[in-house]
């Protein structure tokens, strides 16, 4: 730890950040009490004001909470010459009352407190959030648009089965369908021709449907481009893309997602992903609570997905095996748990095949790779 840290006075800074109004709490080392100001959101020029008129950038320690906002603040306040730090809301301790008063300016405090304690080396008072570039956030957007859109296609073939079938209509799937569906065309269990005001929204909810598609299909192209993502970065999305039961959505999130960002140890990497244990041990309980769920959803979401993958397409793998041995004969509960055990041990082994080439022991190539 660095111990000018507990030496060197600092003025902290907690900004409350709302659409309407900003709250700044500071607490001066000369003073005893934080003062408290309020600006209009958005309002970046009177938020530097103010700060200038405080103390000067090398003496100040800002923090904010990650939000709606993103981190545009954070790096336009780091432009300026501050020391920003974003915090993880959620690590932030409350009251634990029924009815706790929350308010805007104690909520400045509470995040006073707690980058003070933060500054001094307190590691575990709450956690922070790593500022992105430009460039990594941009990165992201195609892939999780394309989750949306995939969320929205689903919308759309449901409702129309939906509509068809309360008219006797089965059968007709619109994804598969090579052509485009004629309504004129279909015919009800009774025998009549789909009423009209039935058969426009049937038109319209098509009509969106297609668009919807035709989006998938840019956004995927776009996603597998490397215009806006570092070298190193497309290089790890290539390496996955190689490896049998790793698609193209699959290796852009991991890649940009979770190995974008260095990782001190494996531990470090599974608490980022929220699939470490969460132990319950008070009294005469002890229990484990499930897996924290804390960090990044996406990659957490996607590493379960291809656990699933891996036993399908990598089978004769070290993992796998174990997997199926620690499995044998148990019910669907226990398989449940354990795939989250194996997808906390294959993103530790894609995570070194990345960083060092060396290949899970037992995994194959797809045959497009070699």
């Amino acid at each position: 730890m660095d111990h000018d840290h507990t030496i060197e006075p600092k003025t902290f800074v907690a900004i409350e950040l709302s659409k309407r109004s900003w709250v700044i709490g500071v607490a001066r080392p000369d003073r005893d009490k934080p003062s408290i100001y309020r600006l209009t959101g958005g309002d970046t020029s009177g938020l530097v004001a103010r700060l200038r008129r405080t103390s000067d950038a090398k003496d100040m320690v800002l923090c904010f909470e990650a939000g709606h906002d993103g981190f545009w603040l954070a790096r336009f306040l780091q432009a300026e010459g501050y020391d920003v730090r974003v915090l993880d809301p959620a690590s932030l301790q409350v009251n634990r009352r029924a009815r706790r008063v929350k308010t805007d300016r104690i909520d400045a405090l509470a995040m006073l407190r707690a980058l003070a304690a933060v500054y001094r080396g307190e590691r575990h008072v709450c956690a922070q959030v790593r500022v992105l570039t430009v460039e990594e956030e941009d990165a992201r957007r195609s892939h999780r648009e394309r989750d949306r859109l995939i969320h929205e296609r689903t919308a759309h073939v449901n409702r129309i089965k939906g509509l068809l079938f309360a008219q006797g209509i089965r059968d007709v799937e619109p994804r598969l369908r090579r052509t485009r569906i004629d309504f004129n065309e279909l015919r009800t269990a009774e025998g009549l021709p789909i009423p009209p005001r039935l058969r426009a929204e049937l038109e319209r909810e098509y009509a969106r449907l297609v668009m919807v598609e035709d989006q998938l299909r840019l956004v995927e192209k776009e996603r597998d481009t490397a215009d806006a993502q570092s070298p190193a970065v497309e290089q790890k999305r290539l390496d996955l893309c190689r490896l049998q039961g790793i698609g193209g959505a699959a290796s852009a999130i991991l890649a940009r997602e979770i190995f974008a960002r260095s990782f001190s140890s494996r531990r470090h990497l599974a608490s980022y992903l929220g699939l470490t244990p969460s132990a319950y041990d008070s009294g005469t309980v002890t229990k484990c609570q499930g897996i924290s769920k804390a960090g990044n959803s996406w990659a957490r979401r996607i590493l379960i997905e291809i656990a699933w993958l891996w036993l399908k397409y990598q089978p004769h793998t070290t993992l796998a095996r174990w997997y199926i041995q620690r499995t044998q004969g148990q019910g669907a509960r226990i398989r449940r748990i354990m795939l989250i055990a194996l997808a906390r041990k294959l993103a530790i082994a894609l995570w070194r095949y990345v960083e060092t080439g060396a290949l899970p022991e037992g995994a194959r190539l797809s045959a497009k790779a070699t």
